[in-house]
């Protein structure tokens, strides 16, 4: 990426818009600590993110698209109660939020099927519910609904309103205008490693 500025603002769901290699998904790593950037800096939270890496990890949660990262021999839940655990989450607080996000996330009546058994979609959704079980104070989505069939991908997307509504901050990477158009409140295309525009969807 060369040189892009932009900031974000609390509660708000934030666009990065551009086609595949323009940089959306470089910037997303460097914001969430996973690449160093080689020059320039960049704070999120308040936390530069070379410097202060470990502490902003754990304020941070991020999606990249795809279904890795799920043990598909276990059930959605097990699998939240066993992320949970990683995340240090406190049992008596784990008990209670694991219903809450797989109801969040619209898997509470799948909750005790394997995860070899759920649709992409789904996995993805599991995906959302696994990120929050710290409840992280921004989120990062990198492209949440690449790859997903047309339900799979409305369902995504109401769920990321859902969380919006609850205020989260929310920075939403995407290459689909509609999307971006549907879901984010401002929004940078980037195109080349460069944001050509910054504004409303409506700007």
């Amino acid at each position: 990426v060369d040189d892009i500025s932009f900031e974000v603002a609390p509660g708000e769901l934030f666009g990065l818009l551009g086609p595949n290699g323009a940089g959306k998904t470089t910037t997303v790593k460097m914001l969430t600590t996973l690449l160093i950037p080689t020059s320039g800096t960049a704070r999120v939270l308040g936390e530069d993110v070379v410097h202060q890496a470990e502490r902003l990890r754990a304020r941070i949660g991020f999606i990249f698209g795809g279904e890795r990262g799920l043990y598909w021999r276990l059930s959605g839940n097990d699998n939240l109660r066993y992320f949970s655990s990683l995340y240090h989450v406190d049992p008596a607080v784990a008990a209670k939020r694991i219903p809450y996000l797989l109801e969040l996330v619209g898997l509470a009546d799948r909750a005790k099927e394997k995860v070899d058994g759920y649709s992409r979609g789904m996995k993805q959704r599991l995906h959302i519910a696994r990120t929050l079980l710290h409840d992280p104070e921004m989120l990062f989505l990198d492209e949440p609904t690449i790859g997903l069939d047309p339900v799979g991908a409305r369902e995504l997307r109401d769920v990321i309103r859902d969380l919006q509504a609850e205020k989260k901050t929310i920075l939403l990477t995407t290459h689909y205008m509609f999307e971006a158009d549907a879901l984010c409140q401002r929004l940078a295309v980037i195109n080349k490693g460069r944001i050509i525009a910054l504004d409303t969807p409506a700007g």
